[in-house]
């Protein structure tokens, strides 16, 4: 292989128009098919694209002699801290693994310039040059996220005639699951402070299905945990996930509830014809992993989060 071309220029996008949405896009795909996992996380990507919450930017970067981009960098400013993720097309990575460096600078500066602090850059089944590309803006190996796989149907808790869930009404619950979604998550970066617009993206995605989108309400009617699943027909075999699962913290809950809407939404799945389950889940939740250990969920792999704090840009 011969020399690359160096990177000639990196975009700052609040907003991707449709070209660019076509471009990264086509990028995204083909780094998921060589890497076998998707490179930015959907949440934040959706949110860009489609003009969601603020604190996001798009970074494309683009060599001389390329008519696409030749890497994609985005960053998402949560409650507490910042995102930031990366991805470089398979066919110019390189040892220096120099574009990947460029980007991840480039996004520190964006922090930097909306006043700095603190970052997890998340990378999928991170490598030694993933450290490298980190330090270079002062950050360090962090938190982890492990996914986590069983086969279906579930099978190690007896059935429970009295436990019910309800499908999704879209139009009228989004109020009802927001209120119970952003308690949950208030400490979460990219699943809280969620609003109506935020949560009718979702709604309009083509995986979206409210019956798989399953609400637990308690005696009075209402509302107190969710399970929301999702199917990646693309990969091989299909792969069920628990999306979104949570029990409202301010509500009386149900002994196992947590539980019981795990086996629900894994009931659903396979009930839809999948044959795997799959969710995610935080390798510091100890509590939590221990429940999917519990319930026959095995590691399949894991995604790591690099932390540091970046300081603010000096004033002009």
């Amino acid at each position: 292989m011969g020399t690359l071309p160096p990177v000639h220029r990196i975009e700052i996008k609040s907003h991707l128009g449709r070209p660019d949405i076509d471009a990264v896009s086509s990028l995204l795909s083909e780094a998921a098919a060589v890497d076998a996992h998707a490179p930015i996380d959907e949440h934040a990507w959706l949110d860009l694209v489609q003009g969601g919450r603020s604190g996001f930017a798009g970074l494309v970067a683009w060599a001389d002699g390329h008519p696409h981009p030749v890497g994609y960098a985005q960053v998402t400013q949560g409650h507490e801290s910042w995102a930031l993720e990366y991805v470089v097309d398979p066919h110019h990575r390189t040892p220096d693994h120099a574009i990947a460096s460029d980007l991840v600078a480039a996004a520190a500066g964006v922090i930097a310039d909306a006043g700095g602090g603190h970052v997890h850059m998340w990378v999928n089944q991170p490598r030694p040059e993933h450290d490298r590309v980190a330090a270079r803006i002062g950050l360090a190996p962090g938190r982890i996220l492990y996914q986590m796989r069983r086969p279906l149907p579930y099978d190690l808790d007896s059935p429970d005639p009295d436990f019910a869930t309800r499908p999704f009404r879209v139009g009228a619950d989004e109020q009802a699951w927001l209120e119970v979604n952003n308690r949950a998550f208030a400490w979460h970066p990219e699943q809280g402070g969620w609003d109506v617009g935020t949560l009718k993206q979702r709604e309009g995605e083509p995986w979206f299905d409210p019956e798989g989108f399953l609400l637990h309400e308690n005696a009075a009617g209402v509302v107190d945990g969710f399970c929301w699943t999702k199917v990646h027909a693309d990969h091989d075999p299909p792969l069920g996930e628990i999306y979104v699962i949570a029990v409202d913290p301010e509500a009386k809950r149900e002994r196992g509830l947590g539980r019981r809407l795990v086996v629900a939404g894994l009931d659903h799945l396979y009930r839809a014809g999948l044959s795997v389950g799959m969710l995610y889940v935080d390798a510091g939740n100890t509590s939590a992993v221990k429940l999917y250990v519990d319930m026959g969920f095995v590691v399949n792999h894991l995604d790591q989060a690099y932390v540091g704090d970046i300081p603010a840009a000096p004033a002009p």
